[in-house]
């Protein structure tokens, strides 16, 4: 099941979030996943979104509460 959906246009796409800690690094980075729900498209790609945090508990909480209207932007910027 997604973290997110979120509708652009006339596609849906799937969002999951992750976290990442690079090595050498004490903050955790968000990265999420988007995914297309069309079984023809199949597209999907990666990407990291500006938020970290010292624990992955807290970037997730911080996650949350990302506005939709924020993911499809960067969704948008991301396909154009």
């Amino acid at each position: 099941m997604p973290w997110r959906v979120i509708a652009l246009g006339d596609q849906v796409w799937h969002v999951d979030a992750l976290a990442e800690r690079p090595a050498n690094a004490e903050a955790w980075q968000l990265v999420l996943s988007f995914r297309s729900a069309s079984e023809r498209s199949g597209r999907s790609f990666w990407t990291l979104y500006p938020l970290e945090a010292t624990s992955k508990s807290s970037l997730f909480i911080q996650a949350e509460r990302i506005p939709d209207t924020a993911l499809s932007q960067l969704l948008a910027e991301r396909l154009a």
